[in-house]
């Protein structure tokens, strides 16, 4: 294959989303080598290359065909989205599919000691931001009128600076606005990892390996919790048993040689499985249980 057919993806080059994307692709079996720069991923034994870039120029990157896919926030999506349509111009690239990590939340945050009784103590007021096309179709939907404050980072210390009265972040575990005096009111968007792709038709092999990545992700993320479980179950406890599997769906049921009243039972369950788990299931007549993780699936 020709270094044109080989597929782009753009990741973030550093944050909250790049380990996680990059492992993701390397649990879809990508083998890479890392360029001099840092700032490119070859891969060995697959047609696909990783361009790591700032998160804000994944959608634009998508849209012009520069890269095939891009993975990056739903916050960061939206926000493009709305400022292409701001702009005239359609936003063309599509969303395959939600990702499982990358959870998050755009919220008003407001600073310690101040009142706070909903969406109308925002009139008059001024916001800092750095997503203001999304805060501004918020504050529309809500005929609210307030200042928004475009920033490019550090929008936590805007009140402190005395240029804002309120802040609209993303918020994770709310540390970063603890340490920073502010406390979390309303959210605007729930937010998370997600893959884009070009609005460009691509070639056969392109598309092939689009859809074989597609599958993959989603074995590698219906396994992420899955585990196998085995045991011998007595017959007559063999409907109580597979009430206690998490997640199963209908287990694999195999005669036991030299007994006719018990089973050997197999299941992918695909909840976390817990101690408590295993002591109703040994409760319930269950025996030689093994639990073993998954690494792979295809549906």
């Amino acid at each position: 294959m020709d270094k044109s057919s080989r597929l782009k993806v753009a990741l973030q080059k550093s944050g909250r989303l790049t380990d996680n994307s990059l492992d993701l692709l390397v649990r879809c079996g990508l083998k890479y080598s890392r360029g001099k720069d840092q700032l490119m991923c070859y891969g060995e034994n697959m047609p696909l290359d990783v361009l790591f870039v700032r998160d804000d120029d994944i959608p634009d990157l998508v849209q012009q065909d520069v890269c095939d896919l891009g993975i990056v926030g739903l916050n960061v999506i939206e926000e493009k989205r709305l400022a292409f349509k701001a702009r005239g111009i359609d936003p063309l690239f599509e969303q395959l599919m939600v990702l499982d990590f990358g959870k998050c939340r755009l919220s008003i945050a407001v600073p310690d000691g101040v009142e706070y009784e909903g969406i109308p103590s925002l009139r008059g007021k001024r916001i800092a931001t750095t997503y203001p096309n999304i805060l501004a179709r918020y504050l529309r939907q809500n005929d609210v009128q307030a200042e928004i404050v475009t920033l490019s980072g550090a929008v936590e210390i805007a009140p402190r600076l005395g240029r804002a009265d309120f802040i609209c972040d993303l918020v994770s575990t709310g540390s970063t606005l603890i340490a920073n005096h502010l406390w979390e009111a309303d959210t605007i968007l729930e937010s998370q990892a997600a893959i884009i792709s070009t609005p460009v038709p691509v070639e056969a092999d392109k598309q092939d390996w689009i859809h074989r990545m597609s599958m993959r992700i989603d074995g590698v993320q219906q396994v992420k919790e899955s585990k196998y479980i085995m045991l011998h179950a007595p017959r007559a406890k063999l409907a109580e048993i597979k009430k206690l599997l998490p997640g199963s769906e209908s287990p694999t049921i195999v005669p036991l040689d030299g007994t006719s009243d018990k089973v050997a039972v197999h299941a992918v369950c695909r909840e976390n499985v817990f101690w408590e788990t295993l002591e109703s299931l040994k409760s319930a007549g269950a025996s030689a249980i093994l639990v073993l993780p998954v690494e792979k699936m295809l549906a």
